[in-house]
């Protein structure tokens, strides 16, 4: 490896393992109180701000966030969306009854708590995107192979799922989930569209939470 490239991509490394530290440092959990969740959403806002800023200093605009709203207008990322809201919609209330995960998550009494178990759901799955897609893995393809770069970041995806409360076999379904995420991330350059596909599921998982702890006014769900 030329010097040039290896000086750059020690650089990268530093960048990726710098903004893991400081997902590390916070503290990653699913409590919904105000205090813990502006601690949370800072610490994980500096882990995606601080690659972008020290890309868009040393090399213009490496890390971009192109969202493309008007590309959702698409038939075929519609039905996407769609089918995805609908395989978590079987997925999730089987997934809790048969583990007992639906624990990881507080049970809400109350709008206020309700309100904000939803924010806190909704946040984290666009944070998801915007850290392991759009940048960890953008990074890393700067170096790999696309397959390569993908399952790497892929790694790094349920992990975090995991620690935040996925827990037993969830992580089967997450690295494939977070696989498909960054295809159709490469394939449509539409940060919008990721986005899009991840917070109609965690819709469903925020009834699905409700659900499991008998907060659902009604019977929404067919499994479980």
């Amino acid at each position: 490896m030329k010097t040039a490239n290896r000086r750059v991509a020690l650089e990268d490394l530093f960048v990726i393992l710098a903004s893991l530290c400081i997902v590390a440092l916070t503290p990653i959990n699913t409590d919904i109180s105000p205090a813990h969740m502006i601690v949370m959403a800072s610490g994980l806002s500096i882990a995606v701000l601080a690659p972008y800023l020290y890309y868009r200093r040393k090399q213009g605009r490496a890390i971009r966030f192109n969202y493309r709203m008007q590309s959702l207008l698409n038939p075929y990322k519609i039905g996407f969306i769609l089918f995805s809201a609908a395989l978590a919609y079987l997925v999730f209330p089987f997934y809790f009854s048969n583990t007992g995960s639906y624990n990881n998550w507080p049970s809400v009494s109350g709008a206020k708590e309700t309100i904000l178990l939803f924010i806190g759901t909704n946040a984290l799955g666009l944070w998801d995107e915007l850290f392991f897609i759009n940048t960890i893995l953008t990074i890393l393809r700067r170096h790999f192979k696309f397959w390569i770069a993908n399952g790497l970041q892929a790694v790094l995806f349920t992990g975090f799922l995991y620690e935040l409360g996925f827990t037993s076999w969830a992580p089967l379904l997450i690295y494939p989930f977070a696989l498909i995420q960054g295809y159709m991330f490469m394939k449509f350059k539409s940060l919008g569209f990721v986005i899009a596909t991840h917070l109609s599921i965690d819709f469903i998982l925020f009834l699905a939470i409700l659900d499991a702890y008998d907060k659902l006014p009604f019977r929404f769900f067919v499994t479980g």
